[in-house]
């Protein structure tokens, strides 16, 4: 069976620890590395591997090897969430795979990391065995020194596997089963964070806004923008074009443009073919029609256009990068 990671690592400045990370997976043989995003602001890399479990659990594995010599959580401090190097383990089926296979694969991932390095592991999402930890920002409560100050001292703090401790330097884990979801940023034409903050917390799901839409406000020094970060953990419930009109109506009425938008990973060829379908609906009389006769890049390209995407690529779709890894 076929499934995807998406590992997030607390490391996002030093790219050489970056480069260990992402050739530990393609030194994995069977493991398929599909994209790597690092963020200097958030101090954080995204990895992006598929292939069959067993390759896919092996290629992990070797990150937190990497990860333990190279990452300490004492010193590290970035604009995102985190509570550990190796913070959060997600394992999503592809072909050939359930979400029950999924639960399983993060169970047993967790189960040997936290018995081989002593790194408390804590299942969240659908492998998540308690209610108050199916979303990952409550795991994630307090942060790295939250959970390293309270772990021995509340009950709520106990991990699912391992001690009752962090690690030394790697802290501690999230490992989950999830289905596909899409890491998406949308950038603005402001400095200021208390309204890309307050935007956040109008279009995500906790707030009243938009289904099955998690997002964060941030400050991106290196872009010189605020951001609205965004998890769209179902995109047929809320399509990547839904969320950005939603951002796009809210910084329009506040005087406040969209710069772009930027993918971190990948996304599903169908959310980006529903993309294109919505805009060749809100197309005026005159523009190029995007229909389903068109090429699957161009109708990539429509959507790329439609979302101001930044760096588009129609690699950017993961059936589309797998296909070409595999081949």
């Amino acid at each position: 069976m076929l499934i995807e990671s998406v590992p997030n690592y607390s490391e996002g400045r030093r790219p050489d620890v970056v480069d260990r990370l992402s050739g530990a997976v393609t030194a994995t043989p069977g493991a398929y590395l599909l994209d790597r995003t690092s963020d200097a602001s958030h101090h954080r890399s995204v990895l992006t591997l598929a292939g069959e479990a067993p390759a896919v659990v092996a290629a992990l594995h070797a990150t937190v090897e990497v990860a333990l010599d190279a990452i300490d959580m004492e010193i590290h401090h970035g604009e995102h969430p985190r509570i550990g190097a190796i913070d959060v383990v997600p394992f999503v089926p592809l072909a050939g795979a359930t979400i029950d296979d999924c639960i399983t694969l993060a169970r047993g991932f967790g189960a040997e990391v936290a018995e081989r390095h002593g790194i408390p592991v804590y299942l969240y999402a659908r492998a998540a065995t308690r209610p108050d930890r199916v979303r990952l920002a409550d795991v994630r409560r307090g942060g790295y020194e939250g959970v390293r100050d309270e772990i021995e001292l509340l009950e709520d703090r106990a991990p699912d596997f391992g001690p009752r401790r962090t690690h030394p330097r790697a802290g501690a884990m999230a490992v989950g089963a999830r289905p596909f979801l899409i890491a998406w940023n949308i950038n603005l034409e402001t400095t200021d964070l208390d309204f890309a903050k307050r935007i956040a917390r109008t279009v995500r799901e906790s707030g009243g806004g938009l289904p099955a839409v998690q997002a964060n406000g941030f400050m991106i020094e290196e872009l010189g923008c605020a951001q609205v970060s965004m998890n769209l953990l179902d995109f047929e419930t809320t399509p990547m074009w839904r969320a950005w009109e939603a951002v796009g109506t809210l910084t329009r009425e506040a005087g406040v443009e969209v710069r772009e938008s930027e993918l971190i990973g990948l996304a599903p060829l169908a959310a980006f073919l529903d993309v294109a379908a919505h805009a060749a609906g809100d197309a005026g009389p005159g523009a190029p029609r995007v229909g389903p006769d068109l090429s699957v890049e161009d109708r990539f390209a429509a959507a790329a256009r439609y979302l101001r995407l930044r760096d588009p690529d129609p690699s950017m779709a993961l059936e589309l990068r797998l296909a070409a890894a595999r081949s």
